[in-house]
């Protein structure tokens, strides 16, 4: 095995997205590991699901996720840009510097609601 194996995200690591609805037309998603190219896919279905089942609310939860790239940030995007027409909104929550700096430097700070905590941004709906 090379160095370079060794350093590929282990199976815990990759992203796992958990769906909570709080009520018929709020959801949340929390993504776990790491949010890029591969969990893409699982992001964007779950995303779609939850606004094709009525949810104009949706808050993504990045708390436990430990990375996230310009695949993510598109599917984010995607979701605001299905959620509009019906005046919904897709708010994220990201703690991490880390992260938040990605969507600074991105401007998507600006295109989405930030939050530190899952608590505040359901609180602001």
């Amino acid at each position: 095995m090379t160095a370079e194996m060794d350093d590929r995200p282990t199976t815990h690591e990759r992203t796992a997205v958990d769906v909570i609805r709080q009520s018929p037309d709020v959801a949340v998603l929390v993504l776990h590991g790491q949010a890029d190219l591969h969990s893409a896919p699982e992001l964007r279905e779950q995303l779609h699901g939850v606004i094709d089942e009525g949810a104009f609310h949706v808050v993504v939860d990045l708390t436990d996720a430990s990375f996230v790239d310009s695949m993510t940030l598109g599917v984010l995007l995607g979701g605001v840009k299905r959620l509009r027409p019906q005046g919904g909104q897709l708010r994220v929550v990201v703690d991490k510097p880390g992260l938040r700096r990605i969507f600074e430097v991105t401007l998507l700070d600006r295109v989405f609601s930030l939050y530190d905590t899952r608590s505040e941004a359901l609180e602001r709906l």
